[in-house]
């Protein structure tokens, strides 16, 4: 009998190992691995052309010539870019110094029991993450002098950043906060904790480890921000390199360069984001 059923189970595809894949969509059969295989290869072939088609317009043009990125390697050039980097972060890490505690208290004013701050606050976050950064950077850059806001040039690019991604930020932990299994809740009320106390002993830090991937990714979305700051002509990595490319046509190694650095500089934070998580 349980050969029987063993066998009932294989030819129905029970009794299979349930996985992530086969839980979104249906397992491709082999038509279907055939033409993923094939649209793999083509698309494989075709971003090696584009590479090497790449590669060839720029030695045509005389862009892969030692002289034109030996100057990348001189210690005055590289200090430039070093003042730019360190802008860049600078206004990078300020701006999520702010942000995070602001989007977590915007979270918890939209779970409000209170209807009035649970509308008004989700009125603000509906408002700002819908709302594109560059206009609110104008905002405060245009138009908020003509009412007696004159910021610095720096809080001219971050204020609009802690906005926001504040906003959107705030959905994250919301999120997060919901996942939390309501048992855990219920468990602390029951030892005689108050509301408070379960909030934020109990919800909260467990919630933070849930959507740490996720304010990963929000610490990197407020650092391609910061590029911005070209705009209020804030010395960031993209405006030094917008005056460095300008003066010496070097657009495409002046670029690449900058490129890097934001790679390393993403790299940089994924590392101190999975120490922090593994603490």
């Amino acid at each position: 009998m349980s050969t029987r059923n063993a066998n009932l189970k294989n030819k129905t595809g029970q009794g299979r190992k349930v996985t992530p894949t086969r839980i979104l969509f249906d397992e491709p059969g082999p038509k279907g691995r055939r033409n993923i295989l094939i649209v793999s290869a083509v698309f494989i072939v075709l971003l090696a052309l584009a590479i090497v088609g790449g590669w060839y317009q720029l030695w045509w043009n005389y862009q892969l010539e030692p002289d034109k990125w030996l100057p990348f390697l001189q210690p005055d050039l590289l200090r430039f870019f070093g003042r730019g980097a360190l802008g860049t972060i600078t206004a990078t890490l300020v701006a999520a110094v702010f942000t995070f505690p602001l989007a977590l208290l915007l979270a918890l004013g939209r779970l409000s029991k209170n209807r009035v701050v649970s509308l008004a606050v989700g009125g603000w976050v509906e408002v700002f993450r819908s709302l594109p950064l560059l206009l609110l950077v104008y905002a405060f850059l245009l138009a908020a002098p003509r009412y007696g806001l004159n910021l610095p040039t720096f809080w001219v690019l971050v204020v609009p950043m802690i906005i926001s991604c504040s906003a959107t930020t705030a959905e994250v932990f919301r999120a997060g906060i919901q996942a939390v299994p309501r048992g855990q809740t219920e468990a602390a009320l029951s030892l005689g904790m108050s509301s408070n106390q379960v909030s934020w002993l109990v919800v909260i830090p467990q919630a933070l480890r849930l959507v740490a991937p996720n304010l990963l990714t929000q610490l990197v979305s407020l650092l391609k921000d910061s590029t911005l700051g070209f705009v209020v002509s804030y010395a960031d990595l993209m405006h030094q390199g917008q005056l460095y490319s300008a003066q010496s046509n070097s657009y495409i190694q002046t670029y690449a360069l900058i490129a890097v650095i934001y790679v390393a500089i993403n790299i940089a934070l994924t590392q101190l984001a999975n120490r922090w998580r593994a603490a």
